[in-house]
């Protein structure tokens, strides 16, 4: 491993407390979400005049009739809403003058589409129900470790593999990743992978079954899909206290990456390697990433 430079080390920091603080903006921005209007009262009391609370899905609610209170809340939430969107779009524009620093500084090494792929989820709020948890989370640990793990280590097939412990999504998943990616398709021969025109590849898989578990679960009600099947010892990693950092990608983007604890990589990849049934090539692989894991553990990540 090699420590990262001053300079790329700073550029980082600087990115990432930026990052942050869009975060906090976009989370405060949640709250405010929808609209509030006066409406007209009815025919009989055409003066009469109610506050209404819009959702971004559309749904209504009245407040009440016009009185000081009720002007008091529209005039609050009005502030508040306008000084919200001014935050993020400020916190925006600092954001992307970092990112054009991060791609002529070298700072990130990360695929630009698995970068992607994570503001997807983020931007959908389905981040916290989903996990990385194969070779890419390497890239979370030396972030934070600010420490870059040797090129081999990181060498992977194209492919992101997720870990979630939902039964259901709301609309498709597969549909998320085409927002990205409209080439994603789900293959038919394994039906927990999408892959798109250049062969890279998104699986998602669950625990292993429990009780009266179905299996595998089609994440959405939509007719092509994911079908997440589980895979051994998938709870050790749902268990696993959650870990989480900030990556930056070649051309400078960011996004957060939610995975598993450096110390329960570090003991799965030692299972993974002890399995008979496992290709003696990438049993190795797993014995170097979790020694490098360990190290960077041991030597750099005190805090965790």
């Amino acid at each position: 491993m090699l420590e990262t430079s001053a300079t790329i080390a700073r550029q980082y920091i600087d990115a990432v407390s930026t990052f942050e603080a869009l975060e906090e903006a976009q989370e405060e921005a949640a709250h405010v979400r929808g609209g509030m209007y006066w409406h007209a009262g009815p025919a009989s009391a055409p003066d009469a005049k109610y506050l209404v609370r819009t959702t971004p899905a559309g749904a209504e609610t009245s407040l009440g009739a016009r009185t000081t209170e009720t002007e008091a809340i529209y005039e609050r939430f009005t502030k508040r809403k306008r000084e919200s969107a001014e935050r993020v779009s400020g916190r925006k524009a600092a954001l992307e003058q970092h990112q054009r620093l991060n791609r002529a500084l070298r700072v990130g090494r990360v695929d630009p589409l698995v970068v992607a792929l994570l503001g997807r989820l983020a931007s959908t709020q389905l981040s916290p129900h989903f996990r990385v948890v194969g070779t890419h989370a390497l890239y979370a640990y030396e972030a934070t470790a600010g420490f870059r793990l040797d090129t081999d280590m990181l060498a992977t097939r194209k492919r992101i593999l997720f870990q979630t412990q939902l039964a259901k999504v709301d609309s498709s998943m597969l549909g998320v990743l085409k927002k990205v990616d409209s080439t994603f398709r789900i293959r038919k021969s394994q039906k927990y992978t999408a892959v798109n025109k250049d062969g890279f590849e998104v699986d998602i898989i669950r625990r292993e079954r429990a009780g009266d578990d179905p299996h595998p679960i089609k994440l959405s009600d939509e007719d092509d899909d994911f079908w997440v099947v589980q895979a051994r010892r998938a709870n050790v990693l749902l268990d696993s206290p959650a870990f989480s950092a900030v990556i930056v990608a070649t051309n400078g983007t960011m996004a957060r990456m939610n995975t598993v604890h450096p110390a329960t990589f570090v003991a799965f990849k030692r299972w993974m390697a002890s399995q008979p049934d496992r290709e003696a090539i990438k049993r190795r692989r797993d014995v170097l990433q979790a020694e490098a894991v360990q190290t960077l553990l041991d030597k750099y990540l005190p805090q965790v």
